[in-house]
This record gives C-alpha cells, sequence and structure tokens, in this order.
C-alpha cells in the first residue's frame, strides 16, 4: 500500500512561490539567448554537370582550404558524415557523390558511360563550377581511381593527398581480386563474380570484415548500401565500373610514376585489417613518396566508421603541420 503525507498549508505556499522562482528564472526570456549558427553544419545541395544531377554535401567557412571527400562502393557522400564536422571547423569541405551513387542521378548506361574516366571529368567540371581551384583529396576505395585521374589532369590544383584505403599499389589487392580478374578477362564467363560482389553479405563484410569492434559498425549502413544496389539499373552499372576497374590496375605504374615525380604531401591512413585492399598497399606509397606519413590502423575497409576521431586528429594534425 502506498501512504500519501497531507501537505501543510505552509509548506504548499512555499512550493507555490518556489515553483513561481523557477517559472520565472526559465522563461524564455531569461534564457535563450540566440546561438550564432555553425559554419561547420552540413548543407546539402545538388548541380546539374552535363544534365545529370550531381549531389553534393558541404561544410564549413567557404575562404578556408577546401578537403574533397572522394566515396567508395558501394556507399556515397553519407560515409563521411561523421568527419565533415570535425574537419569543418577549420576547412572547407566538398563531399559528392558519383552519378550512378547516392543521392546523384543514375543515367542509365546506354546514355551516360560509367567509366571511371567519365565520374573522374564530372567530378573535376563540379568542382570547376563551385569555382574551386586548390584542394586537398581524400580518397578511399573508388576515390582512388577518381582521385588519381584529377591529379594527373590538373596536378596544379592538388594541395595534399589522403589516402585512407584507396590503392594504387598491386601488392595491395586483397585475395578477392584473382577472382575479379577473371571477371575482367571473361565478364559472361563469370557471372557469378558480380553476384557475389553485390550480394548483401559482401556489402555487410566491407564493413565489418577484419574489425574487433563490431558494435562500432551500424548495420544500417550496409542495408542501406544493398537497398541501393537492388535498385533497378544498379545491376548494370556497377557491372561496367567493375570490368572499368581493370584499367586502374593498368594504370598504377603511371599514378606511382605521378607521386615520385610530383611528390605531394601525404597522408595514409589506412585499416590494416582490410581484406580488400590489404595493409601492404598503404605502406607501399612511402617507396614513391619517402616523406608520406603512414599510419596503419587496427580497422577494417570502412575505418572511419570505427575510428572516426582518430583519423580526424591524424588529419588536422597533418593539416596544420602543412601550413606552418
Amino acid at each position: 500500500m502506498t501512504c500519501y503525507l497531507p501537505v501543510r498549508p505552509k509548506n504548499r505556499l512555499l512550493s507555490v512561490a518556489a515553483a513561481a522562482t523557477l517559472l520565472v528564472d526559465f522563461t524564455p526570456a531569461a534564457w535563450a539567448t540566440p546561438q550564432a549558427s555553425s559554419s561547420s553544419t552540413t548543407t546539402y545541395h545538388r548541380m546539374e554537370i552535363d544534365d545529370v544531377g550531381v549531389f553534393y554535401r558541404e561544410a564549413g567557412p567557404k575562404d578556408a582550404p577546401t578537403i574533397v571527400l572522394l566515396h567508395g562502393f558501394p556507399t556515397s557522400s553519407r560515409q563521411y558524415e561523421a568527419l565533415i564536422p570535425l574537419l569543418a571547423t577549420q576547412y572547407h569541405i566538398i563531399a559528392p557523390d558519383y552519378p550512378g551513387f547516392g543521392q546523384s542521378d543514375a543515367p542509365d548506361p546506354s546514355a551516360f558511360p560509367y567509366t571511371f574516366d567519365h565520374l573522374a571529368k564530372v567530378m573535376d567540371d563540379l568542382l570547376v563550377r563551385l569555382k574551386i581551384e586548390r584542394y586537398s583529396l581524400y580518397i578511399h576505395d573508388y576515390g582512388a581511381p577518381v582521385g588519381f585521374r584529377m591529379m594527373l589532369a590538373h596536378p596544379e590544383r592538388l594541395e595534399a593527398l589522403i589516402t585512407q584505403n584507396g590503392n594504387a599499389y598491386r601488392e595491395g589487392l586483397g585475395k578477392k581480386w584473382a577472382g575479379i580478374a577473371e571477371f575482367w578477362a571473361d565478364p559472361k564467363g563469370h557471372p557469378e563474380v558480380l553476384e557475389v560482389f553485390l550480394s548483401f553479405d559482401a556489402t555487410m563484410q566491407r564493413h565489418t570484415a577484419g574489425t574487433s569492434h563490431r558494435e562500432r559498425y551500424n548495420p544500417e549502413s550496409w542495408s542501406n548500401e544493398f537497398a541501393h544496389l537492388a535498385k533497378p539499373g544498379q545491376r548494370e552499372i556497377q557491372s561496367a565500373l567493375l570490368y572499368d576497374y581493370r584499367i586502374n590496375v593498368a594504370a598504377y605504374p603511371q599514378w606511382q610514376a605521378w607521386l615520385r615525380e610530383r611528390q605531394p604531401p601525404t597522408l595514409v591512413v589506412w585499416g590494416a585489417n582490410d581484406p580488400s585492399f590489404i595493409a601492404a598497399g598503404g605502406a607501399a606509397f612511402k617507396k614513391d613518396v619517402p616523406d608520406a606519413e603512414i599510419h596503419l590502423l587496427d580497422a577494417g575497409h570502412f575505418a572511419l566508421d570505427e575510428k572516426t576521431d582518430e583519423i580526424a586528429r591524424l588529419i588536422l594534425d597533418f593539416m596544420d603541420r602543412r601550413s606552418e
């Protein structure tokens, strides 16, 4: 049984008075002073590039140095959602979605050739339209072939290179690439390679394989990515890009020669447990850029999923020392 004690009139009056005081103290006029909006707030945009709607995220002060974040497969600029506000306190951030990915248009392959050459051109055109003449590049996964094309086409625009499991070396290719090479040699003869590549299990394991902290990985990431891959037309789009990837591997020596010649300031933040682009690929940058900073992290392919704060600190420290 619950007992309720009577309230004495005196105490009751005191309680009412105290409540009235609290109401006065906490009225909007007393505490709701306007807050200045933060320049790190992310905004969302679309721009037509050659009749294709290209989506991009933007954050940070526009007069600050720009960092362009190039996403991987099969995700979008959404993979940088947690990183963007950490960098945007000091830098202007642009994070686009390639055509066929995320919130950008996905035109039919008969009207839009899905090659890495074409994706790089669209990204270049976007930055020109945004009047961004100098930038640092953060490349991950598919962002590497897109980014290297941008760098080779316009070396004068690059201020620094940050690679997070963005491969440029044969020694960085994990075991699965042997099967993909069979697909390159005979796409129609190896449909099973594409089936595995686009499967739910593969989509999940790109995030979870190699991690000892699975609880830090949001399952909505791979469920959303798989839902995107299941959309009409995606099989044809992703098949075309997977087949075109063979040209990237053939171009590795050209990219390496460019690194040796240009010596861009380079930061490597690599998920060392990635079974797709293995740790040797991160360490290999030191061969061509001896001053490259190499950090092999205890993480998998999507290292940002579990190392957001650490990677942000490494980037900010690297960029700050460059500006000294």
